[in-house]
């Protein structure tokens, strides 16, 4: 028996997909953190999970031609099956990838992968994003639910002090699709800073800086305000190297005391999911995650570019916006530009339509499928 995820807790207010995300303009506000004290999570309930799509094994090789059903059954019971080179047993199941042998012949027989499934964990401050950490650190992966089959796979890595959306799949295929550098996907973050930048320390910052793995760049930089000598900005970057953002600030002399990722491609923070809660997408929003890495893809390719392509520090403002993704200029949503947003959904970003799908499903109440530690 599993726990399920707990609800989710109700935004106030109509919902639309504007309302159902974080913006920058939330964390500089204050209400990024007012909403994690607000959000309570509701006690958790233990239900029988759905049997996956495992069929049973005698039926499986019967479909596979090799005799009836009542026959295959008798040949298990005379170990004569193997599932994985141990002995089958009567009621046996298998799934995608199992290896069946008859008589000690392989046997081959049809059985549909899993679903691709996708999750957008809001990962706290104090987390490692490893599943096997030497220093024994809480990790990210003890707060998501359990796959049948296979293991939870990040898009990416956040550092330990880093906090924000954090995308995990269970298709390497699609995590390598959306974390390639080639695919140029442009990550956005909020990052607070001690002592304001100046003009002259932007345009280094969006030139291109020199780190000990290579040069770096930000496509974009925006200030958010500050108090004092804190002050917020708006960054956008399209790879995803190690303490990258931190890196690039220190090289120019201003250390990170805050940094939060809102944004990836186009999936955006949630509002309402709270610290080490979890979100796990629907099927729409998964194929729309997946169609936008493909088309910054085809993007790079038409013009010839890559995110990895060595950066001239002379190359002018103007050639860098030609050369960045179709989809690296959008940002949290924002008032009607009169184009349309190639980043967008039918109701907002990725995540907000998954939010206001399952809201409609129950009476527009919000129980999409949530989890999370208790606090």
């Amino acid at each position: 028996m599993t726990e399920r995820p707990t609800e989710a807790p109700e935004s106030d207010g109509a919902s639309n997909g504007t309302n159902d995300l974080i913006r920058f303009e939330d964390v500089v506000s204050g209400r990024f953190d007012q909403d994690e004290v607000q959000a309570q999570m509701a006690p958790r309930k233990r239900v029988l999970p759905a049997q996956p799509d495992s069929p049973k094994l005698h039926k499986v090789l019967a479909q596979a031609g090799m005799g009836s059903r009542l026959e295959m059954e008798q040949l298990i019971m005379e170990g004569r099956i193997t599932v994985n080179n141990e002995p089958a047993h009567i009621g046996q199941r298998v799934q995608f990838g199992d290896h069946v042998k008859v008589n000690g012949r392989p046997i081959r027989f049809k059985v549909a992968p899993p679903p691709t499934r996708v999750i957008a964990y809001h990962k706290p401050v104090g987390e490692v994003v490893s599943h096997d950490d030497p220093q024994n650190r809480p990790t990210v992966f003890r707060h998501l639910p359990r796959l049948v089959q296979g293991k939870w796979q990040s898009v990416g890595r956040l550092d330990l002090n880093t906090e924000g959306l954090l995308l995990l799949t269970s298709s390497g295929e699609l995590a390598n699709k959306l974390m390639h550098p080639r695919f140029g996907l442009e990550r956005e973050y909020a990052v607070r800073v001690l002592g304001a930048l100046s003009p002259e320390e932007k345009q280094k910052l969006l030139e291109g800086v020199r780190l000990d793995d290579g040069m770096a760049q930000f496509g974009s930089i925006d200030d958010g305000g500050g108090e004092g000598a804190n002050c917020w900005y708006r960054v956008t970057i399209a790879e995803g190297r190690n303490r990258e953002v931190r890196r690039m600030l220190e090289s120019i002399g201003h250390a990170v005391s805050r940094l939060i990722r809102i944004r990836y491609g186009s999936m955006v923070l949630p509002r309402g999911l709270k610290r080490g809660a979890w979100l796990e997408l629907d099927e729409a929003d998964i194929r729309l995650l997946s169609r936008a890495a493909h088309d910054v893809g085809l993007a790079h390719a038409a013009d010839g570019t890559s995110a990895k392509a060595p950066i001239d520090a002379d190359r002018s403002r103007a050639t860098r916006q030609k050369n960045k993704p179709r989809g690296s200029a959008a940002r949290t949503p924002q008032a009607p530009s009169g184009k349309p947003d190639p980043l967008k959904t039918s109701l907002g970003y990725i995540g907000a339509d998954s939010l206001t799908r399952q809201r409609q499903r129950v009476g527009k109440k919000p129980t999409p499928r949530f989890g999370g530690r208790q606090r």
